[in-house]
């Protein structure tokens, strides 16, 4: 096998990056095994550690190379991809993952409902069986990106007849098939990119089915934790709403208080620590996939996102009085950053929600990091049919 950085070599003597298109150049890299090199060959990997891909990525960021837009495909590349190495069919895989990286087809996620947020193992969307095909209805909420998704990764019921956990099956749903319907949520930045979405009669043929019927919470998991590595996890020092308020402090004298400068160091210091956490995390994730530790980084992510946002609004009061244009706009991707001071920190309390709420969480790390007793369950070992609702 060619070296990492010979491969490297390879790929930008015959892609220049500079006039590339960003989907030809992303293709290019899949096929040379670079777009994750902890993935299986074939996949877009070459089956190395997960670390390596550092080398690939500082290498192609150096000469400006194309680079894959997570912004808008942050579904597709941080949870559909996992998820469809460690449960697809080899179709499935080799159908989805190449245009998924190179983000010529944009993934959207369809897990929470109205009444099943916070407790994903009570989604009552159904998906009835006709024939070599499934007929799901239902309804979906706080959907990311919907309106810009070519396919979506779907959790439904599949059993009533069984404990809610054990009764959910897992699917690829194509989003331009006839039954679906998205509606934008209008968030109190102003702008719409979660959307609420409506499925009658969607019929999805079962070589989309992703793992076996009745194992959807089991590929679910996997999806989940790998989203809470991914939005937890940031692997730049000073990146997020930390690196919003040093560069701050830097270029503006006048806030720099022996006040501010307490607090700026002590959140510098809980955002450096939970970036290091993030990086013993990820490389745990060498020997297995990830497990519920994942939520103590997604835990950690809000809380700090939402207290330096507020800090960023006490070092600039009079910037947080002003605000954008507030009509409402559909993004094309969910920006936490965008915008003044006023609008990341309302963009942030959405971060104690998306992805598992906090309070969940805190469950989870009580649970399944801590061994704590868990909390009393009325549904627990009852058919889902019985669940009071």
């Amino acid at each position: 096998m060619p070296d990492l950085q010979q491969r490297v070599d390879e790929l930008l003597e015959s892609h220049d990056p500079e006039t590339t298109p960003r989907a030809i150049f992303l293709g290019a890299q899949y096929d040379a095994g670079l777009a994750w090199v902890h993935f299986p060959e074939g996949l877009g990997g070459l089956g190395l550690s997960r670390g390596r891909q550092s080398e690939v990525d500082d290498r192609l960021e150096a000469v400006g190379a194309p680079r894959p837009d997570v912004a808008r495909n942050a579904i597709g590349l941080g949870m559909a991809a996992p998820t469809m190495v460690a449960f697809g069919t080899p179709e499935m895989q080799q159908r989805y993952l190449r245009p998924l990286f190179a983000c010529t087809e944009i993934w959207c996620q369809l897990f929470s409902e109205p009444g099943a947020g916070s407790d994903l193992a009570a989604v009552a969307t159904r998906a009835v069986p006709d024939g070599d095909e499934w007929v799901v209805d239902g309804q979906k909420v706080w959907t990311s990106g919907a309106h810009n998704a070519d396919f979506a990764i779907l959790v439904a019921r599949t059993d009533t007849s069984v404990p809610k956990h054990a009764g959910l099956t897992y699917f690829v749903l194509e989003m331009n098939v006839p039954g679906i319907e998205i509606r934008p949520l209008r968030q109190i930045t102003g702008e719409a990119e979660f959307n609420e979405v409506f499925l009658s009669g969607v019929r999805i043929h079962d070589r989309n089915r992703v793992g076996a019927v009745g194992e959807g919470w089991k590929v679910a998991t996997t999806t989940l934790n790998n989203e809470r590595v991914a939005i937890g996890a940031g692997n730049e020092r000073e990146a997020g709403q930390i690196g919003v308020v040093t560069q701050r402090w830097r270029r503006d004298p006048c806030v720099r208080t022996p006040g501010n400068h307490a607090e700026l160091m002590q959140w510098w210091v809980e955002t450096e620590v939970t970036r290091l956490a993030g990086e013993r995390l990820r490389q745990g994730l060498e020997v297995g996939q990830p497990g519920p530790e994942s939520s103590a980084m997604k835990l950690a992510f809000a809380q700090q996102a939402q207290q330096v946002s507020g800090f960023a609004l006490e070092l600039a009061p009079e910037e947080g009085l002003t605000y954008h244009d507030w009509s409402m706009v559909r993004p094309e991707t969910g920006s936490l950053l965008g915008h003044g001071p006023g609008f990341r920190y309302l963009r942030a309390k959405g971060n104690s929600i998306e992805g598992g709420t906090s309070e969940i969480m805190r469950n989870i790390i009580a649970e399944r990091v801590l061994g704590l007793p868990p909390e009393h369950r009325p549904d627990k070992g009852i058919a889902f049919k019985d669940v009071p609702r």
